[in-house]
């Protein structure tokens, strides 16, 4: 499985690092307590450097890790020491673009939690098994809302307030043909 890059976990986790959403593809960490002491070590090793406007890379305990802050979350893609770090960046990237195009530039812990199963399919479009499928945000963002982006998402995931200014927005367009 070397030609196939693979990804060994994605975490999303707050500014405490609390678990917002994880998915683990390798049994490398058998028990919940050790995937809560990895993602509390990864925390605290990452937690004081500014991985904001660009993602950032280290190794650590062995692996390659992938890291990018977005408001008070933090995202981590872990891959093995043989991996190549532009192809777990560029699953970061897809990861995280798909998820503010979903949460509507919103990426915030508050808004990740009232969307969370959104954030699930996310994670199910980029990776299965540990095999990454997809790293284009706006396809992954398609695939997951299930529908093209023009509505952003159905009605019956908008607030009214959002879905009166989407029928606003298609009205007006209406009247302008």
């Amino acid at each position: 499985m070397a030609s196939c890059p693979s990804v060994k976990n994605i975490l999303v986790l707050d500014a405490e690092g609390k678990r917002v959403a994880v998915k683990y593809y390798a049994d490398d960490w058998p028990s919940a307590s050790s995937k809560l002491a990895f993602e509390k070590s990864l925390f605290v090793k990452t937690q004081k450097t500014s991985a904001r406007t660009e993602a950032d890379v280290v190794m650590f305990d062995g692996y390659i890790i992938v890291y990018k802050f977005i408001q008070d979350l933090h995202f981590f893609v872990t891959g093995g020491d043989e991996e190549n770090e532009l192809i777990l960046a560029s699953v970061l990237q897809g990861f995280s673009d798909a998820v503010g195009i979903l949460l509507r530039n919103s990426v915030d812990k508050r808004t990740a939690l009232e969307n969370l199963d959104l954030i699930f399919l996310c994670l199910d479009e980029v990776v299965d098994g540990g095999i990454v499928l997809e790293t284009d945000g706006n396809v992954i963002a398609e695939k997951v809302s299930g529908h093209g982006l023009e509505g952003a998402g159905s009605f019956t995931e908008q607030t009214i307030s959002q879905a009166l200014a989407t029928a606003r927005e298609h009205f007006a367009r209406s009247l302008l043909k």
